[in-house]
């Protein structure tokens, strides 16, 4: 996993971009206009999501079309997943602890 993914989503406007791609590619100037983010700071935010591996150019004609990358979103899924074990049982104690101990003498 690089860190050059979650520095790429890490800043609000890039991950707008990313939510907006989600449902389909996009030109500069389409999520320029759907963002109300000025075209240069959409083609900047661009790059960073392209050089970091989240998304893709496609040139079509005198447009770029932008589509999210699969792989890495799979990678961050993967690393997430990871940590499913250390969570679940530190839930498993922490739900131990606070479970009455049915050992304990009743209250009369």
């Amino acid at each position: 996993m690089q860190a050059t993914v979650f520095h790429a989503l890490g800043e609000p406007s890039r991950l707008r971009i990313v939510e907006l791609l989600r449902s389909r590619p996009f030109a500069v100037s389409e999520i320029a206009e759907t963002l109300d983010i000025r075209q240069p700071q959409v083609s900047k935010h661009l790059k960073v999501l392209a050089e970091s591996g989240l998304v893709r150019v496609e040139p079509r004609a005198r447009q770029r079309i932008y589509h999210l990358e699969a792989e890495p979103f799979d990678e961050i899924a993967r690393w997430a997943e990871s940590f499913e074990h250390l969570w679940a049982t530190r839930l498993d104690s922490l739900g131990d602890f606070l479970r009455p101990d049915e050992t304990k003498e009743q209250p009369s």
